[in-house]
This record gives structure tokens, C-alpha cells and sequence, in this order.
């Protein structure tokens, strides 16, 4: 029996489980957005909170990347489309 990996982040360097890119990645914002079709808001919040997690554990690692690029990261994908 095959273990199926998960594609939640690996702390403190906040990479795929699953596939070991920058988290969020693909699969993960798909289940996501799925998980929370309908409370975009709260979606918002999780990920709210998980960057500044990030941005604190990344920090301390000396790979803080600019605000900026976790705010595209984290955040920036879970508008609705216009």
C-alpha cells in the first residue's frame, strides 16, 4: 500500500510536502479554493496568517523573500476573477 503525500507546507522552509516547490503551489491553492468555495473570505485569513508564519520562519532562516513576492505568493491568487 502506497502512502499518498500530502501537498501541505514543511516548516520552517515552507515547501511542498509533495513536491517541494514553494507552497502554495498548484494542487494545494486547488484544494484551497475548494475547500473554502464559500467563504473566500476565510480563505483569505488562513492565508493571511500562514504568511506571516512564513515570513517569520523564513527570517530566521536568512531566506526571507520581499514582502511583496509573499504577499503574490500567499494571497494575491485567491481574488475572484473580474
Amino acid at each position: 500500500m502506497t502512502r499518498r503525500c500530502e501537498h501541505l507546507p514543511t516548516r520552517p522552509t515552507w515547501r511542498c510536502a509533495a513536491c517541494g516547490i514553494a507552497w502554495p503551489c498548484s494542487p494545494a491553492k486547488l484544494r484551497l479554493l475548494g475547500e473554502y468555495r464559500h467563504d473566500r473570505a476565510a480563505l483569505t485569513v488562513y492565508l493571511a496568517t500562514l504568511q506571516a508564519e512564513a515570513a517569520e520562519e523564513l527570517a530566521a532562516l536568512d531566506q526571507a523573500p520581499a514582502p511583496t513576492d509573499l504577499t503574490n505568493r500567499f494571497l494575491t491568487w485567491t481574488r475572484p476573477p473580474s
